[in-house]
């Protein structure tokens, strides 16, 4: 399937005072706001965003403590924190409640923002969180090897990114598809792993999700191939701690769904606001 073509993320910067600088707002309508995962960025959004912005006005922030964001000053930093740092966004913007779709960590946060009464809707793909120890989670380790792999080999990546088996390889606990991936946001990808400053502590948080009534439409969405979250028992817990959402699952895509098929991953975002309207 043919991709849309990619903004670049410099002319996309938000100009509002008070935000992280790698902020990147697009387009007009009601506002959603993309959150990305742990060691991720906005990058992660950039083939979707085109394809919200047509009907949405869009605000992918940087997390705390990662590429583009806002630097965490309270060690170890928490969940709680990041997603205090999200709310200070907001508040920043004017905006009261807003649309939230999340990615792993993002996910995480769009749930606590709902929890928070700062939601119109929430689509949490694969959210982080539905764990009952960090020391339950196996992929925790897998994203230690990743970073510690990126760290190592990030100066050969101008060249080897351009090999669709280097991408596969790369990719290959996060995406079912990587060599679809562009080679330069392969290297924005690594980049972001290099930039964050918080990894160690959030994969050994004490936090985890807890149970949450919702007061908005909440979609809870996992990627069938999801090798960090495997849907079990992740999704499992899921429909345990919040029965009262709707449960999807999205086919042939990983843990970052966005990055295997943003087509789908737009419209399930676009069906979940949906619900929301009158």
């Amino acid at each position: 399937m043919q991709r849309p073509m990619s903004f670049e993320s410099p002319s996309l910067q938000s100009e509002q005072p008070n935000l992280p600088r790698g902020t990147i707002e697009v387009g007009t309508g009601e506002p959603l706001v993309l959150l990305h995962g742990v060691m991720g960025s906005p990058a992660m959004w950039r083939e979707t965003l085109p394809l919200l912005a047509a009907s949405q006005r869009v605000i992918a922030l940087p997390a705390l403590g990662h590429h583009g964001g806002n630097a965490c000053e309270r060690r170890p930093c928490l969940l709680e924190h990041i997603v205090d740092d999200a709310e200070r966004s907001l508040d920043a913007l004017g905006l009261s409640r807003v649309h939230f779709a999340g990615n792993s960590m993002g996910g995480w946060m769009a749930l606590e923002l709902a929890r928070r009464g700062r939601a119109l809707s929430v689509c949490a793909l694969s959210p982080a969180g539905m764990w009952e120890t960090t020391k339950s989670f196996a992929g925790a380790q897998k994203l230690r090897f990743t970073a510690q792999i990126t760290r190592l080999t990030r100066f050969s990546l101008g060249l080897s990114a351009q090999l669709g088996p280097i991408r596969l390889f790369a990719l290959r606990d996060t995406v079912e598809r990587g060599d679809r991936v562009a080679p330069a946001l392969l290297i924005e990808l690594a980049d972001a792993v290099l930039a964050c400053t918080v990894a160690a502590d959030l994969l050994v948080t004490p936090e985890k999700c807890e149970p949450l009534e919702p007061n908005c439409p909440i979609d809870i969405v996992w990627s069938a191939k999801d090798r960090i979250f495997p849907m079990t028992p992740f999704a499992n817990n899921a429909r345990a701690r919040i029965p009262n959402a709707r449960h999807l699952t999205l086919e042939n895509v990983g843990h970052v769904p966005m990055l295997d098929n943003p087509e789908l991953v737009a419209q399930t975002i676009l069906a979940t606001i949906a619900q929301a309207k009158p």
